[in-house]
Formats: C-alpha cells, structure tokens, sequence
C-alpha cells in the first residue's frame, strides 16, 4: 500500500537514486506495461512545475511505449531487488515480459502504470522532449556514451503524484 506525499516530503537523496539505487522507467502502450532500468535523469523545478527529467535511447520498448503514452512513472526499489533491476537492465519487453520474469505487481494512478513493490513512485505527464544533438556537447568526451551513435531523447515529465510505500 502506498500514501500520496508532495515533492517536498520526499526525503531520499535524488543523486543516490537516480545513480546508485536505479530506477526503473515504467509506461504502458496498448494495454501493455513495460520496464526498464535507468540510472540516467534528475529532477527539479521547470515551468513553475515539479518535474522529472529522463534520458530513452531510441532503440529501446520503453522508448516506443513512451512516444505513445502521455505519463509514465520512475520506480525506485530496495536493495532486496537488485537482481530484479539486473534483469530490467539487460533484457527487453520484446524478447520477455519484464514484469512477470521479476514477480512485479502493476499499480495505477493517473492512468499511469506504477510498481506496487516500489519503495517510492513518482508518477509524471509528459511536457516535453528533446533529441541529443552531439553538436551540442561542449565537452567532447560525452560523445564517448555512444559509440552507436545512438542519442538519447530527454523526456521532461510534470510529476503528478508521489507514492511512498507504508513503512
């Protein structure tokens, strides 16, 4: 069970998150839910709104089910699910179904697919997007992230709703 909170309620250290404890970006497209692991993104104050910032490489599902959904949430989990975050890191929605392979329960707020195991929820509309341009990089050793030459899109999201598991 989870209760609402405000951004300002949130007590957790974004850097340690995002970066070391992973979260797992999740959207639905057509009845479908999928997951993925990020440790790229932030969060912030844009617009006069609380937001969310990710990064979606363009040859992933979730990027796919992102361009056609309007919200997705962040799910940050425990430390007792680190080989689950390992599996949503290094398999796709197309080859396995994520959510079943680790066990995860669907919840929905705002329309919006969250994980019920989540230790905390950020739940986001979309407000914008933009296109990695490595014309941009100002220090040339970002280009380094992509030999593929695949650059991400960045997602800003209008957090929604904050849900903290009971504790």
């Amino acid at each position: 069970m989870h209760q609402e909170l405000t951004t300002l309620e949130i007590q957790d250290n974004p850097f340690k998150l995002i970066s070391k404890d992973w979260t797992l970006i999740t959207t639905k497209c057509g009845g479908k839910v999928n997951t993925m692991t990020a440790s790229w993104g932030g969060v912030g104050t844009l617009w006069h709104k609380d937001v969310a910032f990710i990064f979606i490489r363009p040859q992933r599902l979730t990027f796919e089910y992102l361009e056609n959904s309007d919200t997705f949430s962040l799910n940050f989990m425990t430390e007792d699910y680190r080989k689950q975050l390992s599996l949503c890191g290094s398999k796709s929605g197309r080859d396995v179904d994520k959510i079943a392979e680790c066990g995860f329960t669907v919840g929905t707020s705002e329309d919006t697919p969250y994980l019920e195991q989540s230790r905390l929820a950020l739940v986001c509309r979309k407000m914008y997007f933009s296109d990695l341009d490595p014309k941009h990089f100002l220090d040339p050793s970002i280009d380094k992230n992509y030999a593929a030459k695949d650059y991400h899109r960045m997602y800003v999201g209008e957090i929604l709703k904050v849900l903290s598991a009971d504790e």
